[in-house]
């Protein structure tokens, strides 16, 4: 199989996945290394193919339709789960995380946390990796934007984050 037709059969994995495929698991479709499968997502994208990077995998296209929030939040590490928790048990999705570096300016981390089952996941990685929560970089204060299918439940995800404490309201 040539490069170009392998670029297009990822494509279509992603397209026809429910959910983020990871680029070991591309890698081993295709026979080739997760670095192979990683630099044909690069050019993908250079070409204009809206992929996304999620802590599980990749994703196509757009994220989710309904309704979006952007909400501010301060803490430190040890309340991550805790404020994770209060946004997907209202039934939102935490699409990702954005600070304001001061020399690079905007930086966004995509998330896609739905459920518990999801930040128990992200809990996990950055427990084992060395890597601190882009928040670090900004003493506990980040975004980030909720997606929902209806705003009662932004509504909901935002009155438990004021009850936690950690809603930066303006």
């Amino acid at each position: 199989m040539s490069t170009e037709e392998r670029r297009k059969n990822i494509q279509a994995v992603l397209r026809r996945s429910d959910g983020p495929v990871s680029a070991s698991v591309l890698a081993g479709q295709f026979g080739v290394s997760r670095q192979i499968v990683v630099g044909d997502i690069a050019l993908l994208r250079a070409e204009g193919c809206q992929i996304h990077s999620t802590p599980h995998g990749y994703i196509l296209g757009e994220y989710a339709s309904g309704v979006r929030r952007v909400v501010a939040c301060r803490h430190d590490a040890a309340e991550m789960q805790q404020e994770l928790y209060a946004i997907v048990d209202q039934g939102c999705t935490v699409q990702d995380v954005i600070v304001e570096h001061p020399v690079y300016g905007q930086l966004t981390g995509q998330l896609l946390l739905s459920c518990r089952y999801d930040v128990d996941s992200f809990i996990q990685k950055c427990r084992t990796s060395a890597a601190k929560p882009l928040s670090a970089l900004t003493e506990g204060l980040h975004l980030h934007t909720l997606l929902a299918s209806d705003e009662s439940a932004i509504e909901r995800a935002v009155s438990s984050l004021k009850e936690l404490g950690v809603l930066v309201e303006s």
